[in-house]
């Protein structure tokens, strides 16, 4: 009986715990805050998902979602936009995201070293099509996805 009551409690803490993350992963919710970017060190190393680290990928690391979250990161400042693969976590608490240089250059603040973003997860299909297309340089509207 104690086994069984352990089981059930096991099973209903996994379930409470994926259904939350999923919530935080599929919410559109934005969430405001201070982004960065990694320093060139990391390059060759792994991230939390096992992934090697490569500057010139459109991945983050941030622990506001899930790993493999595919966010949509806002610069407040200018208005840039660029779509990014959660792969990693963050660890500096101030901080809710830190992007890679290329995905820093393309919001226009690595001069700075940090700007103040919005990001909201999106789907996985709409965040692959639009990294997609900021790799090839290929232009997606709107109306594409």
């Amino acid at each position: 009986m104690r086994k069984l009551i352990c089981s059930l409690l096991a099973i209903i803490s996994i379930s409470v715990i994926t259904s939350d993350l999923k919530a935080q992963g599929n919410g559109a919710k934005e969430k405001t805050g201070k982004a960065s970017y990694y320093h060139p060190k990391f390059i060759g190393r792994k991230t939390a998902t096992g992934e090697i680290f490569s500057n010139n990928k459109y991945t983050a690391a941030c622990n506001q979602y899930p790993l493999g979250t595919y966010l949509k990161v806002t610069n407040t400042k200018n208005g840039r936009i660029v779509y990014v693969k959660v792969n990693d976590r963050i660890g500096h608490p101030q901080r809710i995201i830190d992007l890679t240089h290329r995905a820093a250059a393309d919001l226009n603040y690595v001069n700075s070293g940090l700007a103040n973003v919005t990001i909201e997860a999106v789907s996985p299909d709409e965040g692959k099509r639009r990294i997609f297309a900021q790799t090839t340089g290929d232009m997606v509207d709107d109306n594409t996805l």
